[in-house]
């Protein structure tokens, strides 16, 4: 059976990556789909670069969000099943061809997920960290998915309309993990496929990556408190990341107690403290190894441990406070 896909593509200010990206779809091996782009009200380049392309483009007159993007993309579109990605991804040649025979396989109420390569498509030391990290992260439950993110996602099309498409008034980031949570509530299977594959453009810098990480920890912080699972075991949100934030402040406690009172007991802590949490990420870091070899092991695995986790924490604290406040000012979370 070949399933005629409607691949929406959302695109703000994506002028360095959409080109790359529609071409990207143009090279499927898989004939029988249509690509459809929403241009969310850009102020950059993107709609000339658009235009150059094959695409069905529909132009938003402001700039509302991604989730209000693919909404409007779904309801252009002819599609038995939406797959959705984004303008800083790249479709493998067999993304749309796997696709289509796990689907045609599946029942139509599953809603299904790929995932990120090992290897992004600029091989740089923190954006090889960033894609190993997401792909570990999202594999690790394959057909019980806490949710399925819009780099790579495949829904039917009523499925889709039955339950409302995106929140549109939601936060600025995790709508995909918002919409999928309904989903499930709905009854909906959630499965990742982690042959599905595509690759990122991430262009990482070390700053550019704790940015990232204090951004998504802070949205993500606030939207689990408001759900009461902040310590559930969700995709990137894991709980060997959380182990790891919570290690890596202790640890620092423990080595500004070590500072006044010079006790060797305390070191001793400090060391049994990172021999859990390398325990715990050790799968992780195995990944690490496979993919980036032995040097890049070492790097990543000092980054991991006491780097990154300073980004998530000040993040999550952040997201901890933006919860109270919001709490405290009996505001409506959607």
């Amino acid at each position: 059976m070949a399933i005629f896909f409607s691949v929406i593509i959302p695109n703000y200010n994506g002028e360095n990556t959409i080109g790359q990206c529609l071409r990207s779809a143009l090279a499927s091996q898989y004939s029988n789909f249509e690509l459809i782009v929403v241009d969310d009200g850009s102020n950059d380049k993107s709609v000339d670069i658009i235009k150059e392309y094959p695409c069905k483009l529909i132009q938003l007159k402001y700039h509302s969000g991604a989730s209000r993007a693919r909404n409007v993309g779904a309801v252009n579109s002819r599609g038995e099943v939406l797959f959705f990605t984004d303008a800083d991804c790249l479709l493998q040649t067999d993304t749309l061809a796997i696709t289509n025979q796990v689907m045609s396989s599946n029942n139509k109420s599953t809603v299904l997920g790929g995932t990120y390569t090992d290897i992004p498509f600029d091989p740089s030391f923190f954006s090889l960290f960033q894609s190993i990290f997401i792909r570990y992260s999202e594999t690790k439950y394959l057909s019980d998915a806490d949710y399925i993110a819009t780099h790579a996602m495949a829904i039917d099309f009523h499925v889709f309309q039955d339950n409302s498409g995106f929140a549109e008034n939601f936060l600025p980031l995790l709508e995909d993990v918002e919409f999928s949570h309904r989903l499930k509530n709905k009854g909906h299977d959630l499965v990742i496929n982690p042959n599905i594959q595509i690759q990122h453009i991430f262009n990482f810098s070390l700053l550019s990556s704790l940015k990232n990480a204090l951004k998504k920890s802070l949205y993500w912080t606030f939207y689990s408190m408001t759900r009461g699972d902040l310590f559930s075991d969700s995709g990137t949100a894991s709980w060997e990341l959380k182990i790891n934030v919570a290690s890596c402040f202790f640890m620092l406690v423990v080595l500004l107690a070590y500072a006044f009172v010079k006790d060797s007991y305390l070191l001793l802590i400090i060391a049994m403290t990172l021999a859990i949490n390398c325990t715990v990420s050790r799968r992780l870091f195995l990944a690490m190894y496979r993919t980036g070899g032995g040097v890049f092991f070492f790097g990543a695995t000092l980054y991991y441990l006491f780097i990154y986790p300073l980004a998530v924490g000040v993040g999550a604290a952040m997201g901890m406070v933006a919860y109270l406040r919001n709490k405290y000012n009996k505001k409506v979370f959607i």
